[in-house]
């Protein structure tokens, strides 16, 4: 559950992809560097970070527990898989029910045998341009585990891609939409597909803010823009998405405060009402994960 203030709907508290990306920046596990970051987002307002570490990334759920202890942020836990690069190789041999079981005890017993319980599938991922056959796997499982829990499902789409193939998919399981939000949509940089998402009923992210080397935070305002005109005010998350120890202040990275320093007054400078803002950091989290 949510507790009332801002939400980043998309982070990862502590996370190790340096096996495959091959540099140990990869590996984001700086404990007080994260807290302190952490503490002064609850200065600021923020009140919960929606943690999207899955199997695969290295998931810490006791390490993730101790940071929320000691910034005093709530920090929703997630379950599930990651997209296929990182899938283990368990995926192949074990059914589709069998991964459902493994999230749904992660959801109503506990992660990695603690008694922290996860709060949501996710971020389950699709390639570019394509869902592998494994990653089908997991979004079967994640269906499953979904109807017998009811926790929501956030998606990992790879540079934005996939995301309509991956509406689609739910909407064949029977899936209720309003329960599952799509992300990394920002990253398309393509507001009528992104609104044609909307016009499902799915959730949308812009949780890649601030990382301009994949697209201008130009474009991320000039798509809420059109999103405020159209009427989908009640359907976007924002976040940072946060990975790398380079990201962090103390590195000279953006930090996480960007977003509410920067992000934030760009936003207001290019005519997006306080009210959509309002609704994106505190009202449309709250609706979701409640």
């Amino acid at each position: 559950m949510l507790i009332e203030g801002y939400t980043y709907a998309h982070e990862h508290t502590t996370i190790d992809l340096s096996s495959l990306k091959k540099t140990e920046d990869t590996n984001l596990n700086l404990f007080d560097e994260t807290v302190e970051e952490y503490k002064t987002l609850y200065d600021k307002g923020v009140r919960n970070i929606i943690d999207v570490t899955v199997r695969g990334m290295k998931r810490n759920p006791d390490y993730v527990r101790r940071v929320a202890k000691a910034s005093g942020l709530n920090i929703l836990q997630s379950t599930g898989w990651y997209q296929d690069k990182f899938l283990p190789g368990y995926i192949e041999t074990k059914t589709v029910k069998e991964l459902a079981d493994m999230m749904i005890k992660d959801i109503t017993v506990g992660i990695d045998g603690t008694d922290i319980k996860a709060s949501l599938i996710g971020e389950i991922g699709t390639s570019k341009n394509e869902m592998t056959r494994r990653e089908r796997k997991v979004f079967e499982a994640a269906a499953i585990a979904h109807k017998k829990t009811n926790v929501p499902i956030t998606t990992h789409t790879t540079l934005g891609t996939f995301g309509k193939e991956q509406v689609d998919f739910f909407k064949s399981k029977k899936m209720n939409l309003s329960r599952v939000v799509i992300g990394h949509v920002d990253l398309t940089g393509d507001i009528d597909y992104v609104l044609g998402l909307l016009k499902e009923g799915v959730y949308v992210e812009f949780d890649t803010v601030g990382k301009e080397n994949y697209m201008p935070d130009m474009t991320r305002v000039k798509m809420l823009q059109r999103i405020e005109a159209e009427g989908y005010t009640d359907k976007v998350f924002l976040s940072m998405d946060i990975t790398r120890r380079s990201h962090l202040k103390v590195n000279d990275g953006l930090g996480y405060s960007y977003l509410l320093d920067t992000f934030v007054p760009l936003m207001k400078e290019n005519d997006i009402s306080d009210r959509f803002i309002e609704n994106m950091l505190k009202d449309n989290p709250k609706t979701f994960y409640g």
